[in-house]
């Protein structure tokens, strides 16, 4: 069993709340808009970071990490971006990818909006943690945690960090 905390839109922000959740995970997944190299560089010396480049981040960052990152965890096939869409309103310049080719779990990032949702035509579980950081227009601050058991998708958590 992989336990992961998810977050996404940080935008150069860390404080001790997300380092404690990122303590007690197996592997930090990050979403896209990081801001800054010392957030990546401070989360992957607690555990091994997965993470994608989203609209903000500047070159050092889109040198250091994909537009789109596709990867096995354990038996389930993810794909991280950081501008996605939803279902079945995916993202133009992902669109005909996810239709031909659709993952297990999608998550993106770049609304600050917290949604999970299952798109029952592909068969797909989305996922948007919200956002962790204290730039944008979301009013509380969001991570969500979960569990990859083999082919299980489990014990997912929301983790509410308080108004930004």
């Amino acid at each position: 069993m992989t336990k992961i905390l998810l977050l996404s839109d940080t935008h150069s922000h860390l404080d001790k709340t997300i380092l404690k959740y990122a303590s007690m995970a197996d592997e930090i997944w990050h979403a896209g808009d990081i801001g800054s190299l010392e957030v990546s560089d401070s989360l992957s010396s607690i555990k091994p970071l997965r993470a994608v480049f989203g609209n903000i981040d500047d070159h050092q960052i889109q040198k250091e990490f994909p537009l789109n990152n596709r990867f096995m965890c354990e038996d389930v096939d993810v794909w991280i971006t950081h501008i996605g869409g939803y279902p079945p309103k995916y993202n133009v310049n992902i669109r005909e990818e996810i239709k031909k080719n659709p993952p297990k779990l999608f998550i993106c990032g770049h609304s600050h909006i917290l949604k999970v949702m299952w798109d029952k035509n592909l068969e797909v579980l989305h996922m948007n943690p919200g956002a962790c950081g204290k730039h944008g227009f979301h009013q509380i601050r969001t991570m969500l945690r979960f569990c990859i058991d083999g082919k299980e998708i489990k014990d997912l958590e929301v983790i509410e960090l308080g108004k930004r």
